[in-house]
């Protein structure tokens, strides 16, 4: 293993901003796979994911099981300073680092240092994003795309996952890592690992898992999986029942992310804040299974708080 200092911004108040990463295998092989781990402050479970794999990596190069002739390089985090502070975007103005990709070296700072990252992460043939949703809440472990002509659905299959979701990008889309990733001829993933701000550990080592079943059968690493994983199912977005509330209160959530639902079960109760009765009870409107849930203990009216794949 190799530890690197990919990119450094000097602070005069505090310790320098500095993205590190890891390298694995050959250092002048080909560029196999790229792991990006918290793109945000608050994706805690994406950073401990890519922790759990460093390590991981480590044992399996000292063993020689990485394929001669391939590189790996993990980067657990592009953004320690906002973990530290406790912000979801960058501290200074707020911006998110994941929209500002390709990058530009003499723009914004997070235009900066999306230039920085994607310098180091283009030519490998796949790239992994651990990602996260928009909105707090939990996901049945899977792997996103984006339909921009280049996704490789088959390839997605290869981790293992419950899951592979595509969706049609929006414009501002083309600013995210894994977009930019598939124009430069790379096969980007972004993977979903259950949940962001809060550890899962049984998530965070199925994650694991299924990247390194991924890295055994495109032939990086000769370390063969315990288990085969989940025969993939392809949904689209567009495609899942929406379920949203129609008042505000506190959330008292029911159903976890991957409960198989019949129409009718109660998902959540939305409670008045003040004298406590339930003013909404969410019910299913289908038979299947609860692929995201929401988990913030405050709710807004109209907000999204399940999506269920309906079978």
């Amino acid at each position: 293993m190799k530890q690197t200092i990919l990119y450094r911004i000097p602070s005069s108040y505090r310790d320098e901003f500095r993205i590190q990463g890891f390298h694995f295998g050959d250092e002048q092989g080909e560029k196999s796979i790229a792991i990006v781990g918290a793109m945000r402050g608050d994706e805690i479970q994406q950073q401990f994911i890519c922790a759990r794999l460093v390590n991981l990596l480590e044992k399996i190069e000292r063993q020689g099981q990485i394929t001669p002739g391939c590189k790996i390089t993990v980067i657990p985090s592009c953004n320690p300073f906002s973990m530290n502070v406790g912000r979801r975007f960058w501290t200074m103005d707020n911006t998110d680092i994941n929209r500002m990709f390709p990058g530009y070296d003499k723009g914004e700072t997070t235009q900066q240092i999306a230039g920085a990252i994607f310098k180091h992460l283009e030519g490998y043939k796949y790239g992994v994003q651990m990602a996260s949703y928009y909105m707090p809440g939990e996901f049945v472990p899977h792997v996103r795309m984006l339909k921009a002509g280049y996704e490789d659905v088959e390839g997605a299959k290869l981790f293992g996952f419950p899951y592979v979701s595509v969706r049609k990008p929006l414009p501002f889309d083309t600013t995210l890592l894994n977009y930019n990733w598939q124009v430069w001829d790379t096969k980007a993933y972004s993977i979903y690992a259950g949940k962001t701000v809060r550890l899962d550990v049984d998530g965070a080592r199925m994650t694991v898992e299924c990247i390194l079943r991924f890295m055994y059968s495109t032939g990086i690493i000769s370390t063969k999986p315990l288990k085969w994983g989940f025969t993939s199912t392809l949904i689209d977005e567009d495609d899942l029942v929406t379920i949203k509330t129609q008042v505000a209160g506190i959330y008292q959530k029911i159903k976890p992310a991957g409960s198989v639902v019949l129409k009718g079960d109660v998902l959540a109760h939305v409670i008045d804040p003040f004298n406590g009765a339930v003013i909404e009870e969410i019910k299913s409107p289908c038979y299947g299974e609860v692929f995201f849930a929401h988990d913030n203990p405050l709710v807004l009216q109209s907000a999204t708080v399940f999506k269920i794949h309906a079978v």
